[in-house]
């Protein structure tokens, strides 16, 4: 069970930083040509809102992938 609970742990944790590359990568951009007058509130919570979803993705992927790898000696 200790185990489960320390994969968990490395899962949120990677999330966790997945998402916030993904954040800091995203600032590169200049969304600011893309945003109406008076709607700074919305665009900043698009802005998370796609840092999460991206960065949750490649988590996923790394996740799984890493999982895949360490799955790879049980095919022989």
């Amino acid at each position: 069970m200790e185990e489960f609970g320390q994969q968990a742990l490395l899962s949120m944790m990677i999330h966790l930083i997945f998402i916030a590359l993904t954040f800091w990568s995203m600032q590169a951009l200049r969304f600011d040509k893309a945003i109406r007058p008076n709607r700074v509130l919305q665009a900043r919570v698009l802005f998370i809102l796609v840092s999460i979803a991206i960065g949750s993705s490649v988590a996923n992927f790394f996740l799984s992938y890493t999982n895949w790898s360490q799955q790879l000696p049980y095919l022989w």
